[in-house]
């Protein structure tokens, strides 16, 4: 079987970055963002549970940190299907070598990549292009009771994030830093 998905680990364990493979022709091209079989070594058995979409219209503009605390801890494949965007990873595991820091990568529609951000990380991202439009499977259903979130300005946590931030909302101006008794979320 040819892979289609080529997976590319970062310097944070489990966050990986998924190349797609596109097959292109005059007509344009062809691309598979999902297969059960070639990513099952890192799905280890679960399944994709639930489909978003989203859309940010302007450039600038900054969502997160988010995740869900166990038992509804989720992993997450994020893609950008139009424009571009800083996509990020942070690792909250307690016990991590890579505790509260952070991976970054610039997710297109046009460079055919995805991130792969496990159980125990927060996501964001920041727009780097007008309407930019993302899509995430998630092996976990969405759960407000075991939401978290942290600034995504944090300078605890210090993402470089590449452009001025032109716009966040009221919820995640809100979200907390990151307090020094944090001892990151257990698994």
């Amino acid at each position: 079987m040819v892979s289609r998905l080529m997976l590319h680990p970062t310097a944070i364990e489990g966050v990986q970055v998924i190349e797609r493979q596109p097959l292109g022709d005059e007509r344009g091209w062809f691309a598979r963002l999902f297969c059960d079989q070639e990513l099952g070594p890192v799905l280890g058995g679960r399944r994709i549970r639930q489909i978003n979409r989203s859309l940010t219209a302007q450039r600038g503009a900054l969502r997160g940190l988010h995740f869900q605390h166990p038992p509804s801890a989720e992993l997450k494949i994020v893609s950008c299907l139009r424009g571009e965007v800083f996509d990020v990873a942070v690792d909250l595991r307690a016990g991590s070598p890579t505790f509260l820091q952070w991976h970054g990568e610039v997710l297109s529609a046009d460079n055919h990549r995805s991130l792969l951000i496990p159980e125990g990380c927060a996501h964001g991202f920041q727009t780097l292009a007008e309407d930019c439009e993302l899509l995430y499977l998630h092996t976990a259903p969405y759960d407000a009771e075991r939401e978290g979130g942290f600034d995504a300005l944090d300078a605890a946590i210090g993402i470089d994030w590449p452009l001025p931030v032109t716009q966040r909302s009221p919820r995640d101006q809100g979200l907390p830093p990151v307090t020094p008794d944090f001892e990151g979320i257990a698994p």
